[in-house]
C-alpha cells in the first residue's frame, strides 16, 4: 500500500525546530513527503482569541494545546505583529527541497488565512500572492503545489488559484484525487484531498489517547482506496515527534509505504469531477472544504 504524505507547516517554531527533525526522521525511514510552508508573519497566537467558541476551547483542552504546542508558538503575534517565518527561517525550507521532498505553499500570514472573509473578492488571491512570491525566493522556483490552511478552501479561493502555476491543489478532504468542478469556472488544478484524520482532530475523542492513536490511526487505511495523512511540524516533528516515528515503523511492518502528493497525483490515472462543498468536521473549529459526489 503506497500513500501520501502531506506535512503542514504552519509557524516560526515549526520551521526552525519542527522541520529539521522530521527530515531526519523521514530521512531514516527513506520516506520523501510533500511539505507545504507558511512564510508570512507568524500570528498563532492570536488564535487564543477564538477561546470564546466553544469548540475551539475543547479542542485546546482535550489536546492540552500549551504542552503540545508550546507558550513560545501560543503567545506569536498576540501583541503586534509576529515575526515574519520566511526572513527568519529560510534554511530549513531550502534545505527541505535539497533532500528531495516536494516544497508547496500553505499561506502567507496562516492565521490570517483562518479567520478573514475568503469570499470577499481579491482576499484570497492577495495573500497567495505574497506567499507565492515569498516563496519563490526562498527556494529559487515557483512552488508547483498548494494546500489551504484548516482546509478553508470555498469556491472562490479554489478558483483564484488557476491565476498560480500550481499543478495540484490539496485544499480539501475527500476519497479520491479529482478535477474540482465549480459554476462558470475555467479548469482548475486536480485536487488531492487528504483522507484521513490528523492527530489534533481524534485526540481525546472516543477515548483516544497516544497509548492507542497510531493503532486507532493505522486502522483506517484502506487497501486499494486513496490513503493520504498530513501531518503537522509543530506536532509530529516537536513534541510528538516519537510517536510519529513509532508510527512508521508500524507502517513499515504492515507494509505501508509513503510518497510526495505529486507521486500519488501521478499514479491516479484518469480524474473524475466533483464539486466542493463547505462543511464542519468532529474534532474542527468551522467549516473545511469536502470533495463532493
Amino acid at each position: 500500500m503506497l500513500a501520501g504524505l502531506r506535512v503542514d507547516v504552519d509557524t516560526l517554531r515549526g520551521t526552525r525546530l519542527g522541520v529539521p527533525r522530521l527530515l531526519s526522521i523521514l530521512d531514516r525511514f527513506g520516506v520523501r513527503a510533500s511539505f507545504f510552508f507558511s512564510v508570512g508573519p507568524d500570528n498563532m497566537g492570536r488564535h487564543l482569541r477564538r477561546l470564546l467558541k466553544p469548540a475551539f476551547l475543547w479542542k485546546m483542552l482535550r489536546t492540552n494545546a500549551p504542552s503540545l504546542y508550546g507558550w513560545s508558538i501560543l503567545r506569536c503575534g498576540l501583541i503586534g505583529q509576529g515575526p515574519d517565518i520566511g526572513l527568519k527561517a529560510a534554511e530549513p525550507i531550502r534545505q527541505t527541497l535539497a533532500a528531495g521532498h516536494e516544497v508547496g505553499l500553505h499561506a502567507w500570514d496562516h492565521h490570517k488565512w483562518q479567520s478573514m472573509d475568503l469570499e470577499q473578492p481579491g482576499a484570497a488571491a492577495e495573500e497567495l500572492a505574497m506567499g507565492f512570491q515569498r516563496l519563490t525566493e526562498i527556494i529559487g522556483q515557483p512552488p508547483s503545489c498548494s494546500a489551504a490552511p484548516a482546509w478553508r478552501a470555498p469556491e472562490m479561493v479554489v478558483a483564484a488559484k488557476s491565476a498560480f502555476p500550481f499543478k495540484y491543489n490539496s485544499d480539501c478532504r475527500g476519497t479520491d484525487c479529482f478535477n474540482p468542478r465549480l459554476n462558470g469556472a475555467s479548469p482548475q488544478a486536480p485536487q488531492v484531498p487528504v483522507t484521513l484524520p490528523t492527530y489534533d482532530e481524534i485526540l481525546g475523542r472516543n477515548g483516544i489517547s497516544d497509548a492507542d492513536y497510531n493503532q486507532r490511526l493505522l486502522d483506517l487505511f484502506r487497501p486499494e482506496a486513496l490513503n493520504v495523512l498530513c501531518i503537522h511540524a509543530e506536532v509530529e516533528g516537536m513534541a510528538k515527534a516519537g510517536l510519529f516515528e513509532n508510527f512508521l515503523r508500524l507502517t513499515r511492518e504492515r507494509g505501508i509505504g509513503f510518497a510526495r502528493l505529486d507521486e500519488i497525483l501521478a499514479a491516479a490515472g484518469n480524474l473524475k469531477s466533483a464539486d466542493l462543498s463547505m462543511r464542519s468536521f468532529p474534532g474542527r473549529d468551522g467549516l473545511m472544504a469536502f470533495q463532493g459526489e
